[in-house]
Parts: C-alpha cells; structure tokens; sequence
C-alpha cells in the first residue's frame, strides 16, 4: 500500500497486559476491554487512556513510550464519563472533565443543572480534588509543558469551553512532608482569557502552539497563539482566509477525542487543520461541506509560498458513495489527502509549484489501505485511530512506490511524482537507493517530458543534503523540470495567490525565524530566482583553461578545490565495504577534480551505478550486470572471487578479437545518456568515467562512428585509455588505422606521450621528429673547420650523414651543459634509423 502504518501504541496490546497483573481477576479485565480507550498525549509522548474498572469507577492511567511501563494516575469513584484528561510534566496535577448520562439523560448528583464537570486533583500522593467548573457546556483540559523538564513550582492548564472560550489557570504549588505535593491558595486560582468567540481550534502538542479561527465580519480570520518556556505567550499572526464555514459544527482538534460526537454526521461537515514542519512550512488545509458526491474538493492553503491550490477529484467510478470523510495527513514534506477507497493524494509542500512533484493515485493504483476509522493527524508524521485506540507512526511506502514505478506508472507525471515520493523519503532505514537506479537503468528513455537521468542527479543529491542544510530550497535546484502544463488525470487545480502572511513579532528564532525567511524569500523575489548552473560552469571552464595553459590566478585558491575534491572521493571510497566492480576512481582526472571541488553534493551519485548494479547478476541489462564470461577485461574490476585487482593495468585492457556485446552496447549507450545528462547540468563525474567510455567505444563501435563521437566531444581521449589501447591493441590493418586516427586526433603533448607505447614505425617517426625538435630548439650555425672524412655511419647518404653528425654534437653538448640523456633511449642513432625507415617508405623500395 502506498502508506505504511506502523504501530507506535495499541492501548489493549500495551496497556491490558499490565492491568492483568495488577488485578488478577477477569472481571476486571472483561471491563476494562469494553471501556478502555485512548484520552489525550501529552507533549513528551506519554499517553493518556481511561477505562472503567468492575464498579464502574473512572480510572486513569498513563503510558510512558520512553520506558514503555504504565503507570495507575486516578480513579475517579463515580460512574461518570471521562471527556478530557491532561497531567502536569512532573506529574504531580490532574486535570479532568466528565459528563454523567442516565438512561433518563444527565444525572446531576455532583452539581444540580450541570452537565460537564472540569477537576483539578493532586495525586503526588492523591490528595484533595478542586471543582474548576461546573457547566453545562463541555469542556477540554490541556496542561502547557515547558520545552525542558524541571521540577517548576507552576504549572499552567488551558481549559477548552464548548462556549468559545479559552482560559488559562495558573497554579502554584509547595512541597511539604518531602515530596508531597500541595496548591496553594486552590479557591482562588488566578486565570487569564487567551481567547473567544472562535468557531475552530487546533493544539499542537509538539510545538505548544494554539491555532483558532474567529469570524469577522462574515470572514474567517486564522490566529495564532505561541506558548513560550517562560511562561509567556504570544499572538504570532493573523491571516484571512476565503473559506466558508457554516455548518461546521463547533470543533477542537488534538485536544483529545470527542467519542459523542456522530461519526456519520461529522463526516458532511467541513474540515480543517493546520499542519508545519521544521523547515518553515505552514499549510492550511480545508475541504468544505460535500454538496455532492460525484466529486470532491480541497483547498491547501500554501502560506509560507503565498497561494492557495483548489483540488477537484472524483472520488470513485459513477454512483459509488463517499462514506467517510476526507482525511489530511501531515508526513513531513507531504501531506496525504485521503478518502478510504477513492484517492490518494501525497502532496509535496516543501516544492508545491508543479503539479507533477504530488503524486495522485485512484482506484487500485492506490493501494491504500488505511483503517476506516477516523483518523486525527498528530505532530511527528503520528496517527490517532480514534475508535481502536491505536497510535500508528505514518510513512510513505517505499517498495509500494518502487512496485508503482515498475508495473502501473504510465504518465511522466506518474514517474516524475514516485520518483520524487521515493527519494524524498529517502532517508527512512531499510530505503537502497540501488532500487531506484535498476528502474533508471532500465526505462532511461521512457520519458518524454524530462530526462530521467538529469532527475535523479538533482533530485537525489537535493533530498540527500536536505535535511542538514537550512534554506537549501532556495540555493540548489530540486528538479530538472522548471515549468509544467500537462494536466493530471483525474484532479483538475486551480492556483490562486494570497495575501502574504504578516509576523506581529520581530526577533524571531527557531520555527518562527524559518518561516519568515520564506516569506521574505517570496515577497523580495519575484519573479521567484532558480538555480542556474552557469556560474559554476563558467568557473570550471576558466580552471580547466588555466590548466591546460599552466597560467593559475591563485595557487591556493586552486590547491583548495582539488584538497576539497581529494576529500569527496576519499568518502566516495569509504562509503561501503563493499568490493568496486568498476575501474573508477583509480586514475588522475584533473578536469573532473576541479568540478568535483566545486559542486560536491553529488559525490555518491554515478558511482552508486556502478558499485549497485554489479551487485545483482540476475538483471541482464542492468549497467555492468554481464556475466564474468561475456564482460570484456574492460569491465572487470574484480577477480573472480570478487577481489579487488591489485594492478591498475588489468582494468583496461581490450580484446583485439572480438566485438562488444548487446550487453556492453548497452552499457555504452547508457553511459552516453549518463554524460549527456551530467554536462547539460554542469554535474560532476568520478575520475576514470571517460576512460572508461572511451574504451567500451572503441570495443563497440564502428571506426566511422568512434571518431564521429570523438570528433563531436562525446568521447574523451584520456591519456590512460589512449595508452591502453597502443599497448592492447595489435598492429593488425584494422587497428593500426584505428590507431592512426586517434594519435591524429591528440593534443602534441599527449600525442608525444602515447606514441613511446605503440612499437611502430609511424610512433617512431613522431618521436623522432620531436626529438630533434627539442634538440634544434636553440641551435645557432656555426662554420665548420673540416670536412667530414671516411663516413662512420653505416649508410653511405651524405646529408643524413652530415644531419646526424650535428645531432650527435649537440647531444654531446647538452649532455655536458644540462646532464641531457635521450628519454627512453632517444637517441641521433634511433633517429637516424627512423628517417631511412620512413625515407624507403616514400621511395616504396
């Protein structure tokens, strides 16, 4: 299924076990399975849960997920139904509220006329209990919690009024007799007005915030109240929203479960719920009251972006009935849109532009199979299954949206969304991005609006470093894809901008700070800037220039970036322990450290191919997955028990007689989409890619397109593949023409290198000539004082002769002034014998 519920608490799994071994009687038990349900959790995680023991008593417990122990906090001696319940930090106060039925209706025995009753008790140790309220209107209780536990001798209790009302009591407290804990001054407990007259409110238990909604002038008006350590709280914003409200009946959200309430009636009246996280976000989302069921809206308000999109679905095939309401999900940097058995909708809030990045599934697309309960979205990606008692710990299914992307997506936008969904979740355990890569390996060219490749780089290397650098969003790309106007099927959009949220606060910090840095980065942008690879690319042509003309502006400047690129391989190196089936990394590639230096976020990507797919023999066409006895030397990077070859000379060899396979056409071709991808984004490669590529050319293509791929800069002349094939390569017809035209296509000094591998006459010929170069570079005529006598040479031809007798002084002479000595064996005689060589060829004798 497409979302993974992992059960957080079960409250009979985790709480009956513990009460059969306090009680021991099955009386006990068999009521506390009927009644046991789940209350409240508190900020620190703890669950609060109630249940009626045999006598009908109100009992109260907690449950700490650190320790996983329950703990017994009160029983309430009357048969009364417990609404709301919320304990202090050190657990020393209880807040309640109850109302009591009779088959006749309310029973009034505690206060004539009232329906609910709100107390206040001390159970460190249980001791006096104080009546908060007495009305007949409902109430919700919710203790503050500073964001550092202390013993505090305060504790503060927000009361929730069915009547639109919010107070907040302020308790002190003393200890006597050691730890005993007592309030003080209990019949005069002073209290302030948060708020009144809203019509919606919603607590954050995480983040001990308060969001309501109050109507002026016939307009809903989001407000916004932060709790602060100090005690102290403050109203952060108010943001009009155009959305309509009526029917609503008068709700609270995570204050608890209201079990009276119909479920069934609930579910045609309009929802809302504000979700954040860490990265400065805040999403309102809404859906109104259905009018009919042959399609469903819903609106998420985008406030840290400054628009609002409006969605329009079908929520199933003609005729079928939406029996449960629609339910919103916050998991992160997604949020879930979710009707049982019609559609999933998992929205990208962190990058909400396009369309394309939210992934839309219907019908058995969506495989979803979520509890038909309501559901009450919680902070920390957490679900409340409000009926069950179960609280459940919401992710995105990663083998589900691999399985979508191999079998059922169809659409780019599909493909574009999964992947997105996949690498976005990326960082949850048990995720091999390996998984991704197979698929990009395999449908390379299956896309048609954008390059999958080019998606993978910055999408991976975005989400990678995402979650460790602030406002990363608006200095890297996240997408190859800068503008979208396919429509996706099934949901129509409607984007409308919004007026841009408005701090009342200044001197921000932490969550506050975030997201008035994005609405600055919206108000002072626009139009909104996007990366561009222009600079960095425009810096590593001027360094790769700088290195081939040895002029360098800075010395350091240049020695850090290959220091910081000598880092980014040396992790690329430790990363697995793994034994490397590919001969990467293993030779100098100065262009490719510069870039590396410079643009570091994508070190693990291309290697991840190489090293990954190797590992999976099963797959025929997967990058390098050739069985050992079709994959040339070329290839192999390992012996065969998969140790690593000590000599760098085994690692690109080419067979002289045969050519490539289909298998290694492939690898070839996606090698090719690989660079083509990279340098339209300015991407980094690991050192020994285009040796590499260069080599498996020469094993699979013909002569005419090698060097049209050469010729066109697809191909690389590195001088290790170059080298490679002078000494592999026989002086067969076939390949001495080969080689012919890849010497012709070289750099001089390349050419000058390569050509001392190659025992031919053509290479001798060249070294000759750039011997005497170097030799004649700086030589003055002279008059001679005799004339040569009886020749010593070997061929009677007088003005090789007289040539070579001047190379010999001059070797001589260089030889006494500078210690010259021929490289490898250089020498008048070696040049002497290549001229006639090369003269008898143009003579044809």
């Amino acid at each position: 299924m497409a979302l993974r519920l992992l059960t957080h608490f079960d409250v009979r799994a985790d709480v009956l076990p513990s009460l059969a071994a306090e009680a021991g009687d099955t009386g006990v038990l068999e009521t506390a399975y009927e009644s046991l349900r789940v209350l409240n959790i508190e900020r620190n995680g703890n669950i609060i849960y109630t249940y009626k023991d045999n006598k009908g008593n109100a009992v109260f417990g907690i449950y700490d997920c650190q320790t996983r122990q329950n703990e017994h906090l009160y029983t309430f001696e009357k048969d009364m139904q417990a609404v709301s319940c919320s304990v202090n930090s050190e657990r020393t106060l209880l807040a309640a509220s109850f109302v009591q039925y009779t088959k006749e209706g309310v029973r009034s025995e505690l206060h004539p006329g009232s329906k609910c009753l709100t107390l206040l008790v001390e159970i460190h140790p249980v001791d006096s209990v104080k009546v908060l309220k007495a009305v007949d209107s409902c109430i919700w209780v919710q203790f503050l919690y500073p964001h550092a536990e202390s013993h505090r001798l305060q504790s503060h209790l927000l009361l929730i009024s069915e009547e639109k009302y919010i107070e907040r009591f302020h308790i002190q407290i003393t200890r006597e007799d050691g730890n005993r804990v007592v309030i003080r001054n209990s019949s005069h407990l002073p209290r302030d007005r948060i708020a009144e007259d809203f019509v919606w409110a919603q607590w954050d238990m995480s983040e001990q915030r308060l969001y309501y909604v109050e109507l002026e002038q016939s307009k809903s008006v989001l407000k916004c109240i932060q709790f602060w350590a100090d005690e102290s709280f403050t109203l952060m914003f108010e943001m009009p929203l155009d959305i309509s409200l009526s029917g609503l009946r008068f709700k609270f959200v995570n204050f608890g479960y209201d079990y009276r309430q119909d479920q069934e009636k609930l579910c045609n009246q309009p929802s809302l719920c504000v979700f954040t996280n860490h990265t400065g976000s805040l999403c309102v989302c809404y859906s109104p009251k259905f009018d009919s069921w042959e399609e469903v809206t819903y609106s998420v308000f985008y406030l840290h972006k400054g628009y609002r999109k409006t969605f329009t679905a079908a929520p199933g095939s003609a005729g079928s009935h939406v029996a449960k309401g629609i339910t919103f999900l916050n998991l992160g940097c997604l949020v879930a849109v979710y009707i049982p058995g019609h559609f999933l909708h998992l929205l990208n809030i962190q990058h909400p532009d396009l369309t394309c990045h939210s992934l839309f599934l219907t019908g058995s697309k969506m495989a979803a199979v979520l509890p038909p309960s309501p559901l009450q979205s919680l902070p920390g990606s957490l679900v409340l299954d409000c009926s069950s008692g179960k609280v459940y710990r919401a992710t995105v299914d990663q083998s589900y949206l691999m399985w979508f992307l191999w079998n059922a997506a169809r659409l780019d936008c599909d493909k574009m969304a999964a992947l997105h969904c996949a690498l976005l979740c990326g960082q949850d355990p048990g995720f091999q991005e390996d998984q991704v890569i197979q698929w990009i390996c395999e449908h390379a060219s299956a896309c048609h609006s954008f390059d999958l490749i080019q998606e993978l780089l910055i999408a991976s290397s975005y989400w990678s470093v995402y979650p460790e650098l602030a406002d990363v969003d608006k200095l890297l790309a996240h997408s190859s894809v800068l503008a979208w106007n396919e429509e996706i099927p099934g949901v129509m959009l409607v984007t409308e901008e919004l007026p841009l949220l408005l701090m009342k606060v200044y001197n921000l910090t932490g969550y506050w700070a975030k997201l008035n840095s994005n609405l600055e980065y919206v108000k002072y942008t626009k139009p909104h800037l996007h990366y561009h690879n222009s600079v960095v690319r425009r810096e590593w042509h001027s360094l790769v220039s700088e290195e081939k003309t040895g002029k360098r502006r800075s010395t350091m400047y240049v020695r850090n970036i290959l220091d910081n690129a000598v880092k980014v391989i040396l992790n690329m190196e430790t990363r697995t322990l793994e034994p490397r089936l590919i001969p990467l990394l293993q030779e100098e590639d100065r262009h490719q450290r510069l870039l590396v230096g410079l643009l570091n976020l994508t070190w693990c990507m291309l290697e991840t191919i190489w090293r990954k797919h190797s590992a999976h023999p099963w797959v025929p066409r997967l990058v390098y997955n050739i069985s050992w006895e079709s994959l040339p030397v070329v290839l192999r990077g390992t012996t065969r028990d998969n140790r690593v070859c000590g000599s760098h000379t085994t690692l690109l060899s080419l067979p002289s007689n045969k050519h490539g396979s289909a298998a290694e056409f492939e690898v070839f071709h996606l090698m090719t989409r690989i660079l083509d991808a990279t340098n339209s984004l300015c991407f980094p490669l690991p050192p020994g890619f285009h040796s590499l590529h260069t080599t498996l050319g020469v094993h699979c293509l013909p002569l005419y397109n090698l060097l049209h791929y050469i010729d066109n800069g697809v191909l690389l002349l590195t001088e290790t593949a170059v080298t490679r094939l002078m000494k592999d390569l026989d002086n067969s017809e076939k390949n001495e023409k080969l080689k012919f035209s890849i010497v012709a296509r070289l750099p001089p000094l390349l050419g000058q290198k390569v050509c001392r591998f190659w025992d031919h006459p053509m290479s001798s010929n060249i070294i000759s000539r750039n011997h005497v170069a170097q030799l004649l570079k700086d030589y003055k005529k002279e008059p001679r004082n005799s004339m040569i006598g009886k020749s010593s040479f070997p061929t009677e031809f007088l003005p090789l002769n007289c040539f070579i007798e001047i190379l010999t002084g001059l070797e001589s002479s260089h030889q006494a002034l500078c210690g010259f000595e021929g490289q490898d064996n250089v020498d008048s005689e070696f040049v002497e014998e290549a001229a006639l060589k090369h003269t008898t060829v143009l003579l044809g004798l």
